[in-house]
């Protein structure tokens, strides 16, 4: 299995890494290696203290999630979480997870929503995610999910005349311990249409899965994920970049420890 430092995020050369606050002590991540951290919304009791944000903004660039319909974010209706967020900390306006929202915010309208929270910042992102036209119409960087049609798509932005930055997301597992993927990753890999439909149904989607299932989900996260030692993921993150991504977001799967100096 590849052995783990805290060099390792400069070396595959990503550009920032992605922070679960339900997973992980966001006050670690001043020790990673990286000059952005995103902080991902898993519901608003989760959401890091207006003072850990600051600090963690001291020096180096914070974007905090924001799912634009939800109450405490809606900036059409109760917003008192977004108006607490510190000024040095910077905004990803994103139309936010249906798992993160009751019925009543999913009801809510997006695209003016995504235009005002946009608005207040300086340099927003803008996730794209399942409202890709929003998105572009709204403008900032557009935030995506790495996907197998992610070059294409970026050769198609910019053949449109789109000279913004573009950031992609994806999951990161340095090893080449192909056991430790699945674990880790084939969840992620399995909730993909593509990869699902090519699993019979109640088809394990960790270690224990085997034959073609294990090669469909393998095939999967080569696609949807940074998976490997760290040649393969470095190489992976240097086809993105030059393809147009600016910047390469890893969230790391089996958490911030072997990560951190």
């Amino acid at each position: 299995m590849t052995a783990l430092t805290g060099a390792t995020l400069a070396d595959v050369g990503v550009d920032a890494v992605a922070l679960k606050p339900t997973e992980v002590d966001v006050r670690r991540a001043r020790r990673l290696s990286v000059e952005t951290l995103t902080i991902d919304y898993e519901g608003r009791e989760h959401v890091p203290e207006p003072g850990t944000l600051a600090d963690l903004a001291a020096g180096r660039d914070v974007r905090l999630t924001v799912p634009v319909r939800a109450d405490g974010f809606d900036p059409h209706g109760e917003d008192g979480l977004l108006r607490s967020v510190p000024d040095p900390v910077g905004l990803v306006a994103v139309a936010g997870n249906p798992a993160y929202l009751d019925a009543r915010e999913c009801r809510r309208a997006i695209a003016p929503r995504l235009r005002a929270v946009a608005g207040l910042a300086e340099d927003p992102w803008v996730g794209t995610e399942s409202v890709e036209r929003v998105a572009l119409a709204v403008g900032g960087t557009q935030y995506d999910l790495l996907s197998g049609t992610t070059e294409a798509e970026i050769d198609a932005l910019r053949s449109a005349g789109f000279d913004g930055d573009v950031a992609v997301y994806a999951p990161l597992v340095l090893t080449d311990d192909e056991d430790a993927i699945l674990d880790a990753l084939g969840p992620y890999a399995g909730r993909r249409p593509d990869v699902r439909q090519r699993l019979p149904p109640g088809t394990p989607t960790d270690s224990s899965t085997t034959g073609s299932a294990r090669e469909a989900l393998l095939d999967g996260l080569e696609q949807y994920a940074l998976a490997g030692n760290v040649e393969a993921i470095s190489g992976q993150v240097d086809r993105l970049h030059g393809a147009g991504v600016d910047h390469v977001v890893a969230y790391p799967a089996r958490g911030l420890g072997p990560f951190l100096d």
